[in-house]
C-alpha cells in the first residue's frame, strides 16, 4: 500500500499538477518582484538590476512552465526536456529575487524536479506538427522576420524606431493590432510597409489563432461523443479500468466514487455518451482489442473489472488484459455460475458470482432468521477480493 501511495504522489498527475503549480507561482511571484524591494534578508547582496530581472524573466518562465505543462500532458519528451530546465530556471530565479516570498517558488520547483525527473518513461511522444501547424508556425515567424528586417531597414522613415529592439517590438504591436501609436510612419513608403506589415501580420495570427482554438474544439466534440481525448488517456497512471456495461456497471461507478481514477471502456457509443454526459470518464472502444487495451494504459492499471452480462465477452478481454499486462489485478463477475472457473482460467484472479452470494445470502437469512449480517458477509468477500 506505501508503494501503491508513492507512485500516486509521483505520478504523471502530480508531475503535472506541481509543473502547472510552479508556473502559476513562478508568475505570481514574478510580477511582485518586478521593481527594487529593500528591507528584505537577502537584498543586500544581489544587485536590484538582477531583481528586477528575476522578476521580468520569471514572469515570462511562469508562462514557458504552463506551456510545458500541457506539454506533458500530451506525453511529448520535448516538454519533459524544457520542463526539467524550467524548473531549474525557476528556482534559480527565485533564488535571485532574494524574498521571503520567493521561498515556496524555490521550494515547489525543488520538489516538481523529482515527479518529473521519475516519470520519464511515461512522456515519449515526439513532436509531430501537422501540415496545418507547420504552416502556422512558418506564416508567423516569416511575418515577424518580414517586419522586423523591413522596419529596421526603413528606420530612418519611422518615427521611434532607432534599434533592432525597437523593429522587433513595432513587429509584435503591429501584428497583435495593439498599435501603441509611439511608432508612426514619416514618409509615403513607410506607410506602404506598414500596410503591408499590418495584413501580412494579422494574417499570420489568424492563422496561427485557429490553429490552436481547432484542437480544443475538436476535444469538445470528442468529448460530446462519449470519448477521451489522447492528452486524457496519457494522464491515466495507477487507475482502474471497468471493462464492457452490465447490471453491475452503475453499482461499481458508484461504489468507485472519487477512491480511485477509474474509466469505462464500452463498446456501444450511446452508453459511452451517457455515461460521459454524468461525467463519469469513458472510452468507446472493443474491450478485447489490444489497441484500445494499450491506449487506456493497462499495464499501468491498479486494476481492471470485467462485470458485463457476457461471460464469453468477458473471458475474452481478460485475456488480452493478461496478455498485454501479465501483472495487473482482474476482477470479474460471472454472469452464470458455472463460467466461475473458466474466468479463473481465463486469467482472472477473482471471480465473484453475484447470483451465488446473492443464493447464499437468502439462504443464510431464511434459515437465521434476522440475525445474520448481511453487511458482515459482504465485508468479508470484499476482504477476500
Amino acid at each position: 500500500m506505501a508503494a501503491s501511495r508513492s507512485d500516486r504522489f509521483l505520478g504523471v498527475r502530480a508531475a503535472v499538477g506541481l509543473t502547472l503549480l510552479a508556473g502559476a507561482l513562478s508568475m505570481v511571484t514574478g510580477i511582485v518582484h518586478m521593481g527594487s524591494p529593500t528591507g528584505r534578508p537577502l537584498v543586500p547582496f544581489v544587485p536590484p538590476v538582477a531583481r528586477a530581472t528575476a522578476g521580468f524573466t520569471g514572469t515570462l518562465t511562469g508562462f514557458l512552465l504552463l506551456g510545458s505543462a500541457l506539454g506533458l500532458r500530451r506525453g511529448l519528451r520535448a516538454a519533459w526536456y524544457s520542463t526539467l530546465c524550467l524548473l531549474v530556471v525557476s528556482a534559480g530565479q527565485g533564488l535571485v529575487q532574494a524574498s521571503e516570498t520567493s521561498i515556496p517558488l524555490v521550494v515547489l520547483s525543488v520538489l516538481a524536479l523529482p515527479a518529473v525527473a521519475l516519470n520519464r518513461r511515461r512522456f515519449d511522444r515526439s513532436v509531430d506538427f501537422s501540415a496545418t501547424q507547420l504552416a502556422a508556425i512558418l506564416a508567423l515567424s516569416g511575418s515577424q522576420v518580414y517586419i522586423t528586417t523591413g522596419a529596421y531597414a526603413l528606420r530612418e522613415e519611422f518615427g521611434g524606431i532607432s534599434t533592432l529592439v525597437d523593429a522587433v517590438y513595432f513587429a509584435i504591436v503591429t501584428s497583435s493590432t495593439v498599435g501603441y501609436g509611439d511608432i508612426t510612419p514619416q514618409t509615403a513608403v513607410a506607410r506602404l510597409f506598414g500596410i503591408s506589415a499590418l495584413v501580412v501580420g494579422t494574417a499570420s495570427f489568424a492563422i496561427a489563432l485557429g490553429v490552436l482554438l481547432t484542437p480544443a474544439i475538436e476535444a469538445r466534440l470528442v468529448k460530446a461523443l462519449g470519448k477521451m481525448t489522447q492528452s486524457e488517456l496519457d494522464l491515466l497512471d495507477d487507475h482502474i479500468l471497468v471493462l464492457g456495461y452490465g447490471d453491475l456497471t452503475e453499482a461499481i461507478i458508484q461504489e468507485l466514487g472519487d477512491k480511485a481514477p477509474f474509466l469505462v471502456v464500452v463498446p456501444d457509443g450511446d452508453v459511452a455518451r451517457r455515461l460521459s454526459e454524468r461525467g463519469v470518464d469513458t472510452l468507446t472502444g472493443d474491450t478485447s482489442d489490444e489497441a484500445t487495451l494499450r491506449r487506456v494504459h493497462v499495464e499501468e492499471a491498479r486494476a481492471v473489472v470485467a462485470a458485463t452480462n457476457d461471460d464469453a465477452a468477458d473471458a475474452l478481454a481478460i485475456l488480452t488484459v493478461r496478455h498485454l499486462a501479465p501483472d495487473v489485478h482482474i476482477v470479474a463477475a460471472a454472469t452464470h455460475r458455472e463460467n466461475v472457473d473458466k474466468l479463473r482460467r481465463a486469467g482472472a484472479d477473482t471471480v465473484i458470482s453475484p447470483a451465488s452470494i446473492g443464493g447464499h445470502l437468502l439462504v443464510e437469512s431464511a434459515l437465521g432468521g434476522q440475525d445474520v449480517d448481511t453487511e458482515a458477509v459482504a465485508d468479508r468477500l470484499l476482504d477476500e477480493i
